[in-house]
C-alpha cells in the first residue's frame, strides 16, 4: 500500500480505532483529576489550608503510579503482547477511575490515583505499537495520527464533564473505559509480535535499552525530543493564570479554559503534524517545523506585555497547536527500536517525558528564583528547546523504515 492508493479505510479499523478511544479516556482522567481534584477534596471534608498540598501530593502520586507502570506496561507489551496491555491497562484505570467517584478519605485517594496512573501509563505505547506494526510502513503515520487525535479530544471533554459532579465525572470515565472492552473482538494481535512470540529471541528486557551504549543513548534522545510538550502544557498552560497576572493581561484568566483551549489546539496539531510528516515523507523535518512554531511562540507569550483575555486564550490555543506533534514524537520512539523492544520503548518514552515534569518544575524554581518568573521561564525555554533540537538532529529518520527486525 502507497500513499498514491491510501483509502480511508486503511486507517479506520477496528485495532486502530480501539486504539485511539483507550487513549481518548486516557487523556480524559489525566485531565479530568486536574479540573475536579481540588473540588473532590474539599467535598470529602480535606481543611481549606491543606487543599493545594493534597492535590500536588496526588498528582504526584499518579505520576509515580504512571512511571512504574510504563516500565511494566511496555516489559509485557514485549513479552505477552499488544493486545494484552491495550486491554489490561483499559481495565485497570476504568476501575480505578469508578472507585475514585466513592473516595471517602486522603488515604483511599493515594492508593487509587496510584492505581490509575498506573493503569494509564499502557495505554498510548501499546496502541501507538499495535498500529505502527499492522499498518503499511508508507502510510502508518495516519494511523498514529488519527489515535493520537483522537485521543487527545479527551482532554477537552474532561474540560466540560468536570463543570458537572466530580464524582459522576470519575464514572464516566470508568464507563466510557469499560465500554471498550465490547470492541475487543475485532482487534487482532500485530503479526510482527505473532513472529516475535514464536522465535526464541528475548523480549521485553528493559535493561537491554542500556547494555549498548548507541542504543541507551538513542533511547535518551528519544525521551527529550518530547520535552517541549510538558513543559508548555504543565507550565504556560498549567500556570497560565499566574502568567496572566505576571504578564499584565487584561481580564480574568481561568484555568479550565486554558485547557480546553490548549488541548483543542492539540487535537487539530496531532492531525495537522501527522499530515505534513507523511506529506514531506519525514517525522524529522516535521518535528523541526513545530519545535519552530514552538520557539516563536513561546516567546511572543513571555515577552508581549497587557494583551487583553481574548488574545491570551487565542495564544494558548496556538501553544496546544505547535506541540500537536506527540503522535509523530512517540512514533519516532517505536520506530527506533526492533520488535522485542519496541512496546517498552513506546509505553516508556511518553511516561518519562510526562514525568520530565518534574525536574522542569525544579529547573524552573531555581531559575525564578534569581531571575523572577518571566526571566526564569525564558531561561528554562531556551534550554529545553536546545536539548530538543539535538536531540531530534541526532535520532536517524524513519519514516518508511521497514519495522520488521529484533534488536539484538
Amino acid at each position: 500500500m502507497n500513499d498514491k492508493n491510501f483509502k480511508l479505510t486503511d486507517v479506520f479499523n477496528t485495532s486502530v480505532i480501539v486504539a485511539a478511544l483507550g487513549y481518548f479516556v486516557d487523556v480524559y482522567d489525566l485531565v479530568l483529576f486536574l479540573v475536579i481534584g481540588q473540588k473532590s477534596l474539599i467535598s470529602i471534608g480535606v481543611p481549606k489550608e491543606n487543599i493545594v498540598g493534597n492535590f500536588e501530593l496526588l498528582l504526584n502520586v499518579q505520576m509515580g503510579g504512571m512511571l512504574l507502570g510504563g516500565i511494566v506496561w511496555g516489559i509485557l507489551g514485549d513479552k505477552k503482547g499488544r493486545l494484552s496491555v491495550l486491554f489490561g491497562s483499559i481495565v485497570t484505570y476504568s476501575l480505578a477511575n469508578i472507585a475514585n467517584g466513592f473516595v471517602t478519605s486522603m488515604d483511599s485517594y493515594l492508593v487509587l490515583r496510584f492505581i490509575a496512573g498506573f493503569g494509564l501509563a499502557g495505554e498510548l505505547g501499546a496502541g501507538i505499537t499495535l498500529v505502527s506494526e499492522i499498518m503499511s510502513k508508507e502510510t502508518r503515520g495516519y494511523g498514529t495520527m488519527v489515535v493520537a487525535s483522537i485521543g487527545v479530544m479527551g482532554a477537552v471533554v474532561a474540560g466540560f464533564v468536570g463543570q458537572i459532579g466530580w464524582q459522576v465525572a470519575y464514572w464516566i470515565g470508568g464507563g466510557l473505559g469499560l465500554s471498550l472492552l465490547l470492541l475487543r473482538i475485532g482487534v487482532f494481535e500485530s503479526g510482527m509480535f505473532e513472529k516475535l512470540e514464536a522465535s526464541h529471541i528475548q523480549r521485553g528486557n528493559f535493561f537491554q535499552l542500556f547494555n549498548d551504549k548507541q542504543r541507551a543513548l538513542k533511547y535518551l534522545n528519544c525521551i527529550l525530543i518530547g520535552l517541549p510538550v510538558w513543559f508548555i502544557i504543565g507550565k504556560l498552560v498549567g500556570l497560565a493564570d499566574v502568567y496572566a497576572v505576571e504578564l499584565g493581561v487584561v481580564g480574568k484568566i481561568e484555568k479550565g479554559w486554558c485547557v480546553i483551549l490548549c488541548y483543542s489546539g492539540l487535537t487539530i496539531g496531532d492531525l495537522a503534524s501527522g499530515g505534513i510528516s507523511q506529506y514531506l515523507k519525514s517525522r524529522k523535518r516535521a518535528m523541526f517545523l513545530f519545535y519552530g512554531l514552538n520557539t516563536v511562540l513561546i516567546a511572543i507569550y513571555l515577552f508581549a506585555r497587557g494583551l487583553d483575555s481574548t488574545v491570551f486564550y487565542t495564544l494558548i490555543f496556538l501553544l496546544g497547536f505547535s506541540v500537536g506533534f506527540w503522535a509523530v514524537f512517540v512514533t519516532i520512539a517505536s520506530e527506533q527500536f526492533g520488535t522485542n523492544l519496541r512496546a517498552t520503548v513506546a509505553t516508556t518514552v511518553p511516561n518519562f517525558v510526562r514525568g520530565s515534569l518534574i525536574l522542569i518544575t525544579f529547573g524552573l524554581t531555581a531559575a525564578k528564583s534569581s531571575l523572577g518568573l518571566i526571566a526564569g521561564t525564558g531561561l528554562m525555554a531556551v534550554v529545553i528547546m536546545s536539548i530538543s533540537f539535538f536531540s531530534l538532529n541526532a535520532l536517524s529518520e524513519t519514516f518508511g523504515k521497514d519495522l520488521d527486525y529484533m534488536e539484538e
